[in-house]
């Protein structure tokens, strides 16, 4: 995801209130069950929670602090709660420099900014009403990443903020509402967002059209029977051979192993190999294979297709597209997992984690033995072990802290939508992804597609059902 220069109010206040203008919203996956940490496109596939901020100088904030300050009146009524105009001015004063960049003119950035501020009081209102809310520690824990993101301690990034006249408080503020508006989202859009192989399928398509065939980034194992036509043959010979080959199609897509099909009916020299031909770019496969099996699903069969040779059959082994790495690191982890509630506050979670972690460090436990016994997840059993993840399995809360371990080493405590964890990172390997893990990876990337499209849908639907009512400015 391509990053944006922005101040850091500009940052924040878009990705707080991008959902009023439909154009962008922040993006969550929505099954809540941490033992599903690993399903791809489920529980712990999404991007960051906190907007990767780049900080630029502060020319911006500086020119908004010595700006005079505007009369402050009721601009809007959202739900019989007030926009002001010095809350507008505010927000126009963020969005200023990008809407001067776009050469969007004033006028226009000001109503931009009283619909983002629209956009914003309905979807905290909603979060109000379902009693969302987020603890220090999550705030605290998002201010972190902040500064990570932009390479800061937090005293730069403290320095920073008063660089540009936000106060620390008013930061807080907008990342707790930020959050807020996460949670929001985690429940009413993602947890409902679905993907199907066929829309892994159709995504694959629309991404070879857009690069032409696109073969020589393309990469195929297609396993092979051929019921050979002899050069002469005359048409019944013709007729009996494709019927030949219509026969073994029919059983193998009744169920029989390929395998056992190609030893019955192949005619050629790899029968005894199962008919596999080998991974190896499109571009080097005969082009009428190509065709044959571009839309064909991974474990289905083409034909029988004919060429001068005879009639083909074809199954698509493997195939990797160029939009998927084929090699990649993948993390194997532990972690612990305690659940804050009536009975545990965020504060008493942390504090128990920290003290998992002097213990393990002191050798007074090992991690296992902690995460069989407390851990709240499904990997309790076995030790808190998640297995081999490659990358875009976790949310990004959980990924950023293990993309920072070196093997052996384990994190503080971090919290997400799930809890708050502890986790171990065991080591790191680079691998080969079969076609199975490649179109998880996809999985990924099609469920964010339809998080935008369905964020964008439900933002839309939350301002139409809201009373809004404007005001014109006292004369």
């Amino acid at each position: 995801m391509k990053q944006r220069i922005l101040s850091l109010s500009v940052a924040c206040s878009l990705a707080l209130l991008a959902g009023a203008s439909a154009a962008q919203g922040m993006k969550a996956s929505g099954d809540s069950a941490s033992a599903r940490m690993r399903a791809p496109g489920a529980g712990l596939a999404t991007p960051t929670a906190v907007p990767s901020v780049a900080i630029p100088a502060a020319a911006v904030a500086q020119r908004s602090s010595n700006a005079p300050r505007s009369a402050d009146f009721i601009v809007a009524v959202v739900n019989s709660e007030p926009v002001t105009n010095v809350e507008v001015q505010q927000q126009y004063e963020r969005l200023r420099a990008q809407a001067e960049a776009n050469n969007m003119p004033a006028e226009t950035a000001r109503r931009q900014a009283l619909e983002m501020l629209i956009g914003q009081k309905i979807q905290l209102q909603m979060a109000a009403e379902r009693n969302i809310t987020v603890d220090n520690f999550a705030v605290q824990q998002a201010e972190e990443s902040v500064a990570r993101q932009n390479s800061m301690t937090m005293p730069e990034l403290r320095r920073r903020l008063a660089s540009e006249g936000i106060p620390e408080a008013q930061f807080r503020a907008d990342l707790k509402k930020q959050l807020v508006i996460q949670k929001l989202r985690e429940a009413e859009v993602d947890s409902k967002v679905r993907v199907s192989d066929l829309d892994i399928d159709q995504y694959l398509r629309e991404q070879k059209a857009k690069a032409g065939m696109a073969s020589a980034a393309t990469q195929l194992n297609l396993g092979h029977i051929l019921i050979t036509v002899p050069e002469n043959a005359s048409d019944d010979q013709v007729k009996q051979l494709q019927a030949k080959a219509q026969q073994a199609a029919d059983k193998i897509r009744a169920g029989e192993d390929f395998g056992a099909a190609v030893a019955e009916f192949s005619d050629v020299p790899d029968g005894k190999g199962g008919g596999a031909m080998g991974l190896r770019p499109a571009d080097r496969y005969p082009e009428l294979f190509v065709k044959a099996t571009q839309s064909t699903p991974l474990g289905a069969i083409a034909g029988p297709v004919r060429s001068p040779a005879g009639f083909h059959i074809l199954k698509v082994l493997e195939k990797t597209s160029g939009e998927v790495p084929a090699i990649v690191t993948q993390s194997h982890a532990r972690h612990i997992l305690l659940r804050p509630g009536p009975q545990l506050s965020e504060a008493q979670a942390v504090e128990r984690l920290e003290d998992y972690r002097r213990r393990v460090l002191a050798k007074q436990d090992t991690f296992e033995d902690l995460a069989k016994r407390y851990s709240e997840d499904g990997s309790a059993k076995e030790g808190g072990d998640l297995g081999w993840a490659s990358p875009r399995k976790f949310v990004p809360e959980f990924e950023e802290a293990l993309n920072a371990l070196q093997p052996g080493e384990i994190s503080q405590p971090i919290a997400s939508r799930f809890g708050i964890h502890l986790i171990q990172l065991l080591e790191r390997r680079e691998a080969k992804l079969n076609q199975r893990e490649q179109r998880d990876m996809v999985r990924s990337i099609v469920r964010e597609n339809k998080l935008e499209q369905a964020f964008s849908t439900w933002a839309q639907e939350a301002r139409a059902r809201a009373y809004v009512e404007y005001r014109e400015p006292p004369q």
